[in-house]
């Protein structure tokens, strides 16, 4: 199934896709209040509310207000390579908070702050069963399934100390969407890829990262209890504007458009702060 989260005149509503046509799931405002259910599965199964065109369709964020959105540094080699690091033993945590996120289509705003704001393709892992010290070999059965991600990150405010969060959960920053899809629909490995005005700046297989999802899940959990809609950002591959020669970044009036093949598409156009 794919599973988004739609903007309506009366506020947002999960919706089910099926080719051209989005369905309602009654009773649920978005994807991350209907993964809270145990069933959500079979109810977003059996919904039948009132339908909408996929096309033209305003899309928030697929799970507006994850509890917890971790990410992952640092995991596939060709961006480890590119930043001049090593392969790390462990992964490298950080986190985002939800005020960072926007809708797959959403224009991204470049803040007033900062001149140096990166793209980082990510393939998004989204839990949909509560768990804590899961095994790796049990990891599967709470992922709901995945979507695509773009890590914008703001490199000189990043890189000002050892700490990443202040470059990396500025408002309004992150796209996220356009669908939760299930993994029995989606296995990592697809192809994913940026760009930048039609221009492909990163084009790495999601099956490279040097930790799985599972083994993320597993590890993560570890840590902390993983809540239905939570959500792992799993890292970008090699292809960062940062690493080029010269750094490139984005520019106003730029569209930057993240794809992860059997997934979807974000494509998100950039426009100064207000």
């Amino acid at each position: 199934m794919r599973l988004l989260t739609l903007r309506t005149p009366t506020g947002n509503r999960a919706v089910r896709q099926d080719g051209d046509t989005l369905t309602e799931i009654d009773g649920f405002a978005d994807v991350g209040a209907l993964l809270k259910d145990s069933a959500w599965e079979s109810i977003a199964a059996a919904a039948n509310g009132a339908t909408h065109p996929a096309e033209g369709a305003d899309l928030e964020a697929v799970v507006p207000s994850p509890g917890k959105i971790i990410c992952v540094g640092h995991n596939y080699r060709n961006h480890i390579k590119e930043m001049g690091r090593d392969v790390p033993e462990f992964p490298t945590l950080f986190a985002k908070y939800q005020e960072s996120l926007i809708g797959p289509n959403d224009d991204l705003a470049l803040p007033q702050e900062s001149d140096a704001v990166d793209w980082e393709a990510e393939l998004a892992v989204v839990i949909g069963k509560k768990g804590r010290r899961i095994s790796e070999a049990d990891a599967a059965d709470h992922i709901a399934g995945y979507a695509v991600l773009n890590d914008v990150s703001m490199r000189d405010y990043q890189f000002r100390t050892i700490q990443w969060l202040q470059g990396k959960t500025w408002e309004k920053s992150t796209p996220f969407g356009p669908a939760l899809v299930t993994k029995d629909e989606f296995t990592a490995g697809p192809l994913m890829t940026s760009a930048v005005d039609g221009e492909i700046q990163q084009s790495t297989p999601t099956g490279d990262l040097v930790f799985t999802p599972e083994f993320l899940v597993s590890y993560i959990s570890t840590i902390i209890t993983l809540n239905p809609g939570d959500v792992i950002a799993t890292g970008t591959p090699g292809g960062v504007g940062h690493a080029q020669d010269p750094k490139r970044y984005l520019q106003e009036g730029q569209v930057l458009v993240t794809t992860i093949e059997g997934l979807g598409q974000l494509k998100n156009r950039v426009i100064k702060e207000a």
